[in-house]
């Protein structure tokens, strides 16, 4: 039968811990840590692919319309891939939580940016002359459409690692 554990003091959190250690699971918090990291892993990873390959479509230019190279040396969609993170927190309000890390993107990117090509319209200024603009679109709701996809298997292997857990503390 388990029993209920009510930690308050840090002395009472080194015995606890100590007896993890005693009865072997030394790791536990670790491994837990680890194994819910690994259930979300492929969702960043799809997430990634996803934005990477989004087509994104332009109006085209006019007749008579000039146009050139981009102003910017990054492309849009490889800088919102490598600022897509994993945070994992099996303490306080326990989850995984996938989000776009705003200080890994470039200063003319901002998460509206992000956030209106998921609505799957983005419209900038053409060259950063904010007299003439442009609207491009990409297939909506591709961040949300990829996390709704892998919603089930993440529930799935999270709710078994935490059965593991439980039958280990036992």
């Amino acid at each position: 039968m388990p029993q209920n554990i009510r930690v308050i003091g840090t002395g009472q959190l080194l015995d606890l811990s100590a007896r993890l250690r005693r009865a072997g699971h030394e790791n536990i918090r670790q491994s837990f840590h680890r194994r819910i990291r690994r259930a979300a892993e492929p969702l960043r990873d799809d997430l990634q692919d996803t934005i990477r390959t989004l087509v994104i479509r332009s109006q085209g230019r006019g007749a008579g319309k000039r146009g050139g190279p981009s102003p910017t040396s990054r492309p849009l969609r490889a800088s919102i891939a490598s600022a897509i993170r994993i945070s994992v927190r099996t303490t306080g309000n326990p989850g995984v939580r996938v989000w776009l890390d705003r200080s890994l993107l470039p200063d003319d990117i901002t998460v509206g940016v992000v956030a209106r090509l998921n609505e799957g319209r983005l419209r900038h200024p053409v060259f950063g002359n904010k007299r003439r603009w442009a609207q491009q679109n990409a297939t909506p709701l591709w961040w949300d459409k990829t996390i709704r996809a892998h919603q089930p298997r993440i529930t799935r292997e999270v709710e078994r690692v935490v059965d593991d857990v439980r039958r280990r503390l036992e």
